[in-house]
């Protein structure tokens, strides 16, 4: 009995270590090789736009919190797919649109907000069709 009261500190600092990261959090990348910056901004501007979303359909004034520009020098998992001649210009219709729902008067939030989405469709139909599953839920 005495050894295994001995051994229970150890068990319990081994189940720690393993279901923690550097942070001291139990969070795990969703993508094997890591999340890079620019994953990390795109589920940012996921859960903002789905708040967004939510308060053009309460009728409420639309408040975009997401630092949206980092998308044109957020650094990807794949640099490759970035450096190529669509990449810069999908990111800079993105910022337009986000811009133009951010500056929108409320009786254009729902219009903007769509083509803020389109954006964003339109770039993952492209280069990285994976998100457009979820993207989809962000339609009004």
């Amino acid at each position: 009995m005495k050894k295994f009261l001995a051994l229970l500190p150890l068990c319990g600092l081994l189940l720690w270590q393993a279901c923690s990261n550097e942070n001291g959090t139990a969070s795990k990348p969703l993508n094997p090789n890591g999340d890079s910056e620019l994953a990390l901004l795109m589920r940012q501007m996921f859960e903002d736009s789905e708040r967004v979303r939510q308060q053009i359909e309460k009728g409420e004034a639309v408040s975009i919190q997401v630092d949206f520009e980092k998308i044109m020098t957020a650094k990807a998992t794949d640099p490759a797919k970035m450096q190529g001649p669509d990449y810069p210009h999908f990111a800079a219709s993105y910022v337009e649109a986000m811009k133009a729902l951010r500056d929108a008067p409320q009786a254009e939030a729902q219009e903007r907000y769509t083509a803020m989405v389109a954006t964003c469709m339109n770039c993952h139909e492209q280069s990285c069709p994976g998100p457009m599953v979820r993207i989809k839920k962000l339609v009004l």
